[in-house]
């Protein structure tokens, strides 16, 4: 169970710019997604890389997920020493240093990776070849994203079979990371190959999809089994832009002072590049005031943000705001703790326990 709220009011006890998590709203978007996955007939694998806490992921756990998805071993390791202990990392696995970690990581829990070369799975195997058991291995599929990935089922299907002919692998599936719009389509891309691989004799025991953008457009789908979806634990403005969520199922906000209003139509916050995310995803400006509708955020240097707005009613200087910004993902990497509360009212502050565990 997540923490409860005491009787101060955050506006009382947080200091600017910081990051607010609203665990009403969490304890929402959690329920939300473990009852589409559900109806989906697939488990649910939430992406940590969203919000790096611990916290939070036990209690993605508790409400029904089979375990988490990092993107970095970092990442893993950190969530490792929390006590979680079933890691899918989404991620290619190269270079010697990295894999002599995963060894040692795979030692401590149910461990499981992706691969979409020979290459990256012949350093999987001199990791792998004197283990007390073998690691699950993923093919990594393209689907439309131009990240990493197989581009066609036959190359899945070739690369299954050199994992299960590989001494210290296990084939465990086929997954992938969709284009936004395009979850559906990309489910039926998983559909094919695992379809070719199962017709080949190779048991595909997962077949993974992924992405908050298409979570509740989704269908159902033979072959799909699993869900790993990491943005819907917060959402962000980009999301409610895409329509997969409302303003109100926005669990991280941007808390930030007004410091200035140098010119009419023009204020300026304490809140930069180092706290809100610089990413636009098409998008015109760098976050929602939530205060003000009026109000955009038109620009961003390292410790202010420029806000215009319409009204004829200045912000005020010394006026607290909250932004929403475009991309939950980043902001949530750039502070070492982040403030839980629930409405109005003060929990805590949360260390980022996996912040900058980029390796």
């Amino acid at each position: 169970m997540l923490p409860q709220a005491g009787p101060l009011r955050w506006r009382n006890v947080v200091d600017t710019p910081a990051v607010l998590i609203d665990l009403d709203v969490v304890e929402r978007n959690i329920r939300r997604c473990q009852e589409q996955c559900d109806k989906l007939g697939v488990t649910v694998r939430p992406h940590i890389k969203t919000h790096k806490l611990p916290l939070l992921a036990h209690a993605q756990l508790a409400a029904g997920a089979v375990g988490i998805t990092a993107q970095k071993i970092g990442e893993a390791e950190v969530m490792a020493d929390a006590g979680i202990d079933d890691i899918l990392i989404t991620y290619n696995i190269v270079g010697e240093r990295k894999l002599g970690r995963l060894r040692r990581l795979a030692d401590r829990c149910r461990l499981s990776v992706v691969a979409d070369s020979a290459s990256v799975i012949e350093g999987l195997a001199r990791a792998f070849a004197n283990a007390r058991s073998e690691i699950g291995v993923l093919v990594e599929c393209d689907t439309g994203m131009q990240r990493c990935g197989v581009l066609t089922p036959e190359e899945a299907l070739k690369l299954a079979r050199l994992i299960s002919d590989t001494p210290g692998l296990r084939f465990a599936g086929v997954m992938t990371y969709p284009a936004p719009g395009q979850g559906n389509a990309a489910s039926e891309w998983l559909d094919d190959a695992a379809r070719l691989i199962r017709e080949a004799g190779i048991e595909t025991q997962t077949v993974s999809g992924g992405g908050t953008p298409d979570l509740y457009a989704m269908k159902r789908h033979a072959s799909l089994t699993e869900y790993r979806p990491g943005s819907y634990i917060y959402n962000d403005r980009s999301l409610v832009a895409a329509g997969a969520c409302g303003v109100e199922d926005c669990a991280l906000t941007v808390l930030t002072t007004v410091i200035s209003s140098p010119a009419r139509g023009r204020t300026i916050v304490d809140a930069g590049t180092k706290v809100l995310t610089s990413d636009l995803f098409g998008m015109s400006g760098y976050g929602m005031v939530l205060e003000r509708a009026d109000c955009s955020v038109i620009s961003l240097n390292e410790e202010h943000g420029r806000i215009e707005y319409a009204s004829e009613q200045a912000p005020v200087v010394g006026e607290l705001l909250r932004i929403v910004p475009n991309h939950a993902c980043v902001v949530s990497n750039m502070v070492d703790s982040v403030h839980l509360v629930r409405g109005e009212y003060y929990v805590r502050a949360e260390p980022v326990a996996a912040r900058g565990q980029i390796t």
